[in-house]
């Protein structure tokens, strides 16, 4: 059984542990260690994700397989204008090719459904295979932009979108 559960404060130490070993996992072969290491300090403190949830827009949600923690995702309401961001969804290793992300971006839609939004966006790295898995979930390629995220690194990425 797959379950989303709306995460709290308490939940802190968790997603930072998800995202430390989905990440491991899923950018090893696209950035360089120093990347991973600084991108997971700077977007992954427990501050960081404190402050995100005290934005009533922002939400994250664990996703469970069998009451077991398998990943965690996190999106922004009202982003722009009828606009949600999915800032990220991740899963363990072990916990991928188990439709868990197909079924995390179903739930994501039945969420933004009930609001006014009537668009998702979401960046994915240019060197990312998860942007094949995007475009089969109905999200098309509307732009693309190298981001300066600090310390001389950049963010290469494609923007996509899911238009209700």
């Amino acid at each position: 059984m797959i379950l989303f559960e709306k995460a709290s404060e308490k939940d802190i130490p968790l997603i930072r542990d998800l995202a430390e070993k989905s990440w491991n996992t899923a950018y090893v072969d696209i950035l360089s260690r120093k990347q991973i290491d600084y991108m997971l300090f700077e977007m992954y403190s427990a501050e960081v994700i404190g402050a995100q949830m005290k934005n009533s827009n922002y939400q994250y949600y664990v996703i469970l397989m069998e009451k077991k923690p398998v990943g965690f995702i996190g999106f922004e309401f009202h982003y722009e204008e009828n606009t949600t961001k999915l800032h990220r969804i991740y899963l363990l290793p072990e916990a991928t090719g188990k439709s868990l992300g197909k079924k995390g971006l179903d739930f994501l839609k039945q969420k933004v459904a009930e609001t006014s939004d009537t668009r998702i966006i979401l960046n994915v790295n240019k060197n990312n295979n998860a942007r094949r898995f995007y475009e089969f979930q109905g999200f098309t390629v509307y732009d693309e932009g190298v981001f300066d995220i600090g310390n001389g690194f950049v963010m290469d990425d494609y923007l996509m979108e899911f238009k209700f």
